[in-house]
């Protein structure tokens, strides 16, 4: 056994983390309802006396024999009105849950007892990362981790059955960092809506002419029908600049991207989220150019200039008609600068 100091009592000035007593019992038996056994996995009618007791003596255990998991009642004006936990997973990470008690819910007690136990996990018992895992479907525990400060770092996906519930398949992960910046910082709090707010893919490509009016296609490895020459934006990287270091790595071609031609939204598709699709004017070449490519072998089969008969013949649907959409933008306002699918 470890010695460690008795566990403290933590507050912001409205809510309170205490140590459990035996006198919590009723109250946090009284509190359950069907919301927390849902989310839980647990039985709907598993909360008893017999089972609260058993539990808040693990807890006691855990703590006293080296805090591996450290569990707190929320106390508000005196009263038990929840209760939150952190639980330590390795690698100088704890993870944390909570549970607020129906009559005390829309109050911000969760916020502020996740925040107050955060911090404490954070530079008391050492922890460097801690967590929650929610899932996705479960919105109020969602608004507490981010209202708290945890950043979302993406989705964890589970075995049916392995989760907290059998029909749990996946999990969205928060977090916060020792080193994060304190929370009433501007940029800690752009980093949070960061975290969470929704991410667009975006693709960018480039129409390519020849004299005859032919347009550039790439036959591509991993689909049966053709595409325009480009790809998906990085992190952080312009989608002008983005479709010349596609060209450049696929085809081996140096082409420099000219004014915005068409943006096409992409509904989702055979596995694919949806996209906004960005075709640049990538000017009139000289057939001949093609003699000077160098393919990405494992993404481009061939490439060459077809006629807009052939644009239909081998390209999707919804390409031949973004295809048609743009080349009708090259000499001015001929067609919509916005299309759905290829569909004004």
């Amino acid at each position: 056994m470890t010695d460690v100091p008795p566990q403290p009592t933590l507050t912001d000035g409205v809510v309170t983390l205490r140590p459990w007593r035996d006198q919590d019992v009723e109250p946090a038996v009284a509190g359950h309802d069907e919301e927390i056994a849902f989310w839980f996995g647990y039985p709907p009618d598993s909360a008893s006396a017999e089972r609260q007791h058993e539990a808040i003596d693990r807890w006691r255990r855990a703590y006293d024999d080296d805090r591996s998991m450290v569990a707190f009642v929320i106390e508000v004006g005196g009263e038990v009105v929840g209760s939150v936990d952190v639980r330590n997973r390795g690698e100088h990470t704890g993870e944390m849950s909570w549970a607020v008690y129906q009559a005390h819910r829309r109050h911000g007690y969760a916020t502020r007892a996740v925040r107050l136990l955060a911090e404490y996990a954070l530079h008391d018992l050492g922890y460097t990362r801690v967590e929650a895992k929610v899932e996705p479907g479960n919105t109020r525990s969602t608004r507490v981790a981010t209202r708290s400060g945890m950043r979302r770092e993406g989705v964890r996906r589970v075995n049916p059955g392995s989760g907290d519930r059998v029909e749990t398949t996946e999990y969205a992960v928060y977090s916060r960092l020792r080193d994060d910046p304190p929370l009433d910082r501007p940029e800690s709090f752009r980093a949070l809506l960061n975290s969470f707010l929704p991410r667009k893919r975006a693709i960018a490509q480039l129409l390519v002419r020849d004299p005859d009016g032919r347009v550039l296609l790439c036959r591509l490895t991993y689909k049966n029908d053709w595409d325009l020459p480009g790809g998906v934006v990085e992190v952080n990287e312009s989608p002008q600049a983005a479709v010349g270091r596609e060209v450049k790595e696929e085809l081996g071609l140096d082409l420099q991207a000219g004014p915005l031609l068409l943006t096409d939204w992409l509904p989702p598709w055979s596995g694919w989220d949806d996209a906004l699709c960005l075709v640049f004017d990538g000017g009139v070449l000289d057939p001949a150019v093609l003699g000077d490519t160098v393919l990405e072998a494992r993404e481009i089969r061939s490439v060459q200039f077809c006629t807009l008969g052939e644009v239909h013949e081998h390209c999707a649907d919804f390409t031949a008609r973004r295809i048609d959409a743009a080349l009708r933008n090259l000499s001015g306002p001929g067609g919509p600068a916005y299309t759905e699918s290829g569909r004004s």
